[in-house]
């Protein structure tokens, strides 16, 4: 692939934005506030270190990526429309019914959809499949494993990094979008996660905290991720705001699962611009 730089992917996170806001309006439903603070993540893996080709999206020696926090899932399709995966005019069909672009990744709908992750606290544990898979199979893919902060609440992440350290999965990597928000209130009033990488290190990853909305600090830090060796998986901890680009979005409660209506999308987008 042509891989785009970190100042590229800085303009191309305002259209993937843009998609977002839009996506979500038509929908009428959806999960605006985790998509927005994971933008710089996905738009760095898809467009720039990800090793996948569209046209090819079954290749064996292919990276993989897992959204684990599902509900996020249009910032993916986004990317991925982007990328050319499929036509960015389906992006509209967003939750609607026969569409393929269904409320949470359904793999086998879309090419490059690697699991269905509509429960959360699973995909750490898919994508410590696909690592071991890699290793028996004698291929050197890595796999990336996108999970929320409210989400890691889940006991089975716990026991899947657990797993992951036993097992020395090195081609590993975990983000955890740590935007301080979930579904009904902020992580440190529901179930304080800090200190969060300490937690990580203790249960054997290597770790970086980073601001996951500075592209500068998450190209260093998937760059490191990508070319990580020894016998330890890898967790970035990205640092996010909840509704990220979105002033009336930001740190907001409210905003994780509700759609904006057309006044807030036509709002949402003259902020954005581009």
């Amino acid at each position: 692939m042509n891989r785009m730089s970190a100042a590229g992917c800085v303009e191309q996170c305002r259209t993937i934005r843009r998609h977002i806001i839009e996506m979500l309006e038509r929908a009428g439903s959806g999960h605006p506030g985790g998509s927005l603070s994971a933008t710089e993540v996905v738009t760095a893996l898809y467009f720039h270190f990800l090793r996948q080709d569209p046209q090819a999206p079954d290749d064996p020696d292919r990276d993989r990526f897992i959204l684990s926090k599902g509900h996020a899932v249009p910032v993916q399709y986004a990317c991925m429309a982007e990328r050319g995966y499929f036509p960015k005019a389906e992006l509209a069909t967003l939750r609607c019914i026969d569409s393929r672009l269904q409320g949470h990744p359904v793999k086998g709908t879309l090419p490059g959809i690697e699991a269905s992750t509509g429960s959360l606290g699973q995909g750490l544990s898919i994508a410590c499949g696909h690592a071991l898979a890699a290793r028996l199979d004698g291929r050197d893919y890595r796999v990336y494993c996108l999970l929320g902060d409210g989400e890691i609440d889940e006991g089975q992440v716990w026991e899947a990094a657990l797993f992951a350290a036993h097992h020395k999965l090195a081609n590993l990597v975990a983000v955890v979008d740590a935007n301080g928000v979930q579904l009904d209130g902020y992580t440190k009033d529901i179930l304080n996660l800090e200190p969060l990488a300490d937690k990580w290190r203790a249960f054997g990853f290597e770790v970086l905290e980073i601001d996951g909305n500075d592209m500068t600090q998450v190209f260093a830090a998937l760059d490191q991720a990508s070319t990580h060796t020894g016998d330890k998986p890898f967790c970035i901890i990205a640092r996010t705001v909840k509704g990220m680009g979105v002033s009336f979005m930001e740190n907001e409660v409210e905003w994780h699962g509700v759609a904006p209506n057309r006044e807030q999308a036509a709002a949402a987008l003259a902020e954005i611009g581009g």
